[in-house]
């Protein structure tokens, strides 16, 4: 990843004002506000970790005020926000699907067994999540904290 995440916003950010795509251009000045707050309140540069958690922040913040629009019966609310979600995932890498997870999750609790001698039990459910979320972070790869404890719960179980 050559260019940052903030440049490609950026990029974006033009494009969709050219085409003049009102709804894209307000998510898009969105993201850059809430990287560029970040950074001012770090003092520094954000790291691609960073901006990315921030993004993952943005969504589920976005699919809360689904939850909350529904239950309202606002539906036009609760399409905006899906539409936002749908802008903000362009620039985080692809979640993955939950058999994925499933077999992620079934591979770092097979390392565990194997440092600790055995299966770890769900009291331990804690450890787990650790180990799924620090693979996740180390290959690149993206799952919302939600669904990673279901999958280390059925795992344990």
């Amino acid at each position: 990843m050559s260019e940052t995440l903030e440049a490609r916003v950026k990029a974006q950010t033009i494009t969709a004002m050219k085409a003049r795509d009102a709804e894209r251009t307000t998510t898009l000045r969105l993201i850059t506000t809430a990287l560029k707050n970040r950074a001012i309140e770090k003092r520094e540069e954000l790291s691609g970790a960073e901006s990315q958690q921030i993004l993952a922040t943005m969504i589920k913040q976005r699919r809360d005020s689904i939850e909350q629009f529904t239950k309202g019966g606002r539906a036009e609310l609760a399409e905006k926000e899906a539409a936002e979600i749908a802008v903000i995932e362009e620039f985080l890498p692809k979640a993955l699907s939950s058999d994925e997870l499933a077999a992620l999750v079934g591979q770092v609790i097979a390392q565990i067994a194997e440092g600790a001698g055995q299966k770890p039990s769900p009291k331990e459910m804690g450890t787990v999540i650790k180990a799924v979320q620090a693979k996740l972070q180390a290959d690149g790869l993206r799952a919302e904290g939600r669904l990673v404890s279901e999958a280390v719960k059925a795992a344990l179980a």
